[in-house]
């Protein structure tokens, strides 16, 4: 097998980067409108927000997504950079791909001028969190959400 190659995410990607977003959705037993899907993608792509993404590649097929989004911070002057989604196939998990998508978000947010990249998982990830907890710190913080509308 070909090494893993990690580019940005662009415009012309959306006929790949949609079963990856499905896989990753499905993982997380989630669902999304079609129209939330393009949204998502025009945001991702169109240069106009505060966000983006990397695919991963190897042999010519996309492999694994990651999506970024730098946002203000009132613990820094700096923007901060939270690695909002991460999703590699199942079959190629544990080759690096999860690994170097991470990496090109890091070296994203650093050429930014951010002061931090940080992200989130399930308590239940626990292949994911191996990998985590060899590439950054486990904060200790806890995820509470209360829905609008």
């Amino acid at each position: 097998m070909s090494e893993i190659t990690i580019r940005p995410l662009v415009a012309s990607d959306r006929t790949v980067w949609g079963p990856l977003w499905q896989g990753y959705l499905t993982f997380y037993k989630s669902s999304l409108p079609e129209e939330i899907h393009d949204l998502t993608f025009a945001r991702l792509t169109g240069g106009k927000e505060p966000m983006g993404g990397f695919i991963a590649e190897r042999d010519g097929k996309a492999v694994g997504i990651v999506h970024w989004v730098t946002h203000r911070t009132t613990w820094s002057a700096k923007d901060i950079c939270y690695l909002q989604d991460l999703f590699v196939s199942p079959d190629i998990r544990g080759g690096g791909g999860g690994r170097k998508l991470i990496e090109a978000v890091r070296q994203m947010a650093e050429a930014k001028g951010c002061f931090r990249v940080y992200w989130q998982t399930h308590e239940t990830n626990l292949q994911a969190r191996e990998l985590y907890d060899k590439v950054a710190d486990l904060s200790g913080f806890l995820v509470y959400r209360q829905p609008l509308g």
